[in-house]
């Protein structure tokens, strides 16, 4: 939040609020902890860290693209033989 207050370009970043909410720090990390403990491995969570936004999208784009390979997914088989069909 600091940085934000330092920086004129960032000042638009900043909420007054934020420092209400910032008090509650504790309770946050709290109810963080126990939202992944409830976890269970078939819906695993991925903690992603948002301080540089390429290096997020990056990982958010890797977390995806591995998922959806291991799915392995392929096209429904017709029931349909469309061979020699012609569309005009």
């Amino acid at each position: 939040l600091q940085d934000r207050v330092d920086d004129p370009t960032k000042w638009w970043k900043f909420n007054p609020a934020d420092l209400a909410e910032r008090e509650r720090w504790d309770d946050y990390q709290a109810a963080y902890s126990e939202m992944l403990s409830r976890t269970s491995e078939p819906v695993p969570w991925h903690v992603i860290p948002a301080n540089h936004k390429w290096f997020r999208d990056h990982l958010i784009s890797t977390i995806l693209v591995d998922t959806l390979e291991g799915l392995d997914l392929a096209y429904p088989e017709s029931d349909t033989d469309l061979s020699g069909t012609v569309i005009t």
